[in-house]
């Protein structure tokens, strides 16, 4: 399954360009801004054979690896099936990576490790334990990390990536099969996916703000998207009756939602929401102003697309949308400038899937897992980090 044809590459390169406009193209970084952007990943070569570490990348990049599970690191041993990851500065310019893990029976949480300026690892630990299936979430201004649980039952817990802080359950961010979470930084309002076959976009507004201008988790209302005519366009927003979903789950009881099949990992940008849905294999992106909805990918229009299991979702500095595979070839990419294009592969992970990208606050050096390694099974997890000219 992990291989890469660049005559594959050529032809999805041609065929987004064709397609993007009817694709919400405009959405994505234009051609002429990624030129004049030096950064742009759309400049990137080939990938070149797999390195030491079985990671396929552009040349100038480097892989190496900082965690695997089950091994100690500072008294801490570094969880099983990690999934869902977000970086976070400190004032000393070092900077802590939180991950989940995505284990049943309370065997779930939050681990961090923690580096310093010059990128070595000085600390790991906990700072979430004892939950549930705990998949992908979401960092926020406030330098917090959103863990959610994707079961039927499933919660939002806020957590502290420096350790000093017990986790808090935010139960207005509703009971359902949590996927991810964004924050719109313009309108401190929250974006959350649900992962079922017919699952809900959810928006939360808070009521109130502390001083420092964050909302309030526990003090808002909770509302789900209804997209007006068909499948995009105009999105008109339902409040839900009863976030704690106590009798109703919450994707039933608004009649008029809008079905999302599979939704995973969310991310905002300049006044935009991007969200993947896995069962149909598609990002959309929702312009908050507008409030209006657009697919900018569907792996539906390509004979052999280069993105399949879309999964985590992020942005570069540049605006680069980096998607990670849930299976498919095992590959982050890059969607930016009309094109489709493969930043990363790795190598004999067949059983396994990408997760928790997230690049460290200079941009410079990128954090991922492969959930469950070369053997297929969650005690085998590892954690990379890749440098590079991003």
């Amino acid at each position: 399954m992990n291989t890469f044809n660049p005559h594959r590459r050529k032809l999805l390169q041609y065929s987004f360009m064709g397609l993007g406009a009817f694709l919400g193209n405009a959405l994505l970084p234009s051609p002429l801004k990624a030129a004049s952007l030096s950064l742009s990943l759309a400049a990137r070569g080939e990938l070149l054979p797999p390195d030491q570490n079985g990671v396929r990348l552009p040349a100038g990049f480097t892989s190496r690896i900082v965690a695997r599970s089950g091994q100690e690191l500072f008294g801490y041993k570094w969880h099983a099936a990690p999934d869902g990851g977000a970086v976070f500065a400190t004032a000393d310019g070092s900077w802590i990576y939180v991950s989940n893990s995505e284990l049943d029976n309370q065997a779930g949480g939050v681990g961090a490790l923690r580096f310093n300026a010059q990128g070595e690892v000085i600390d790991a630990y906990s700072i979430l334990s004892q939950t549930n299936r705990n998949c992908a979430g979401g960092h926020t201004p406030w330098q917090t990390w959103l863990s959610c649980e994707e079961t039927d039952k499933g919660r939002v817990w806020e957590s502290d990536p420096f350790g000093r802080k017990t986790a808090q359950v935010r139960s207005a961010l509703g009971v359902f099969r949590h996927e991810a979470v964004a924050v719109d930084t313009r309108n401190m309002q929250l974006y959350l996916t649900e992962d079922q076959p017919d699952g809900c976009l959810y928006r939360y507004t808070a009521r109130s703000f502390d001083a420092a201008g964050n909302p309030d988790l526990e003090d808002g209302f909770l509302e789900v998207a209804e997209v007006i005519e068909g499948h995009i366009g105009a999105v008109r927003w339902h409040t839900l009756p009863d976030p704690l979903a106590t009798m109703t789950p919450a994707r039933k009881q608004v009649a008029s939602s809008t079905r999302f099949n599979g939704g995973e990992g969310i991310w905002y940008h300049q006044g935009i929401i991007y969200f993947t849905t896995k069962g149909d294999d598609r990002v959309w992106a929702y312009t908050v102003q507008q409030h209006h909805l657009s697919v900018v990918y569907n792996a539906a229009l390509y004979l052999r697309p280069v993105l399949t299991g879309v999964d985590n979702i992020i942005t570069n500095a540049t605006g680069d949308l980096l998607v990670a595979e849930d299976g498919g070839d095992m590959q982050i990419v890059v969607l930016t400038a009309g094109k489709v294009l493969p930043l990363l592969q790795v190598a004999g992970h067949d059983r396994s899937e990408i997760t928790g990208p997230a690049f460290s606050p200079d941009g410079s050096r990128l954090y991922f897992s492969s959930q469950r390694g070369k053997t297929g099974r969650n005690e085998d997890g590892i954690t990379f980090e890749i440098t590079g000219p991003f």
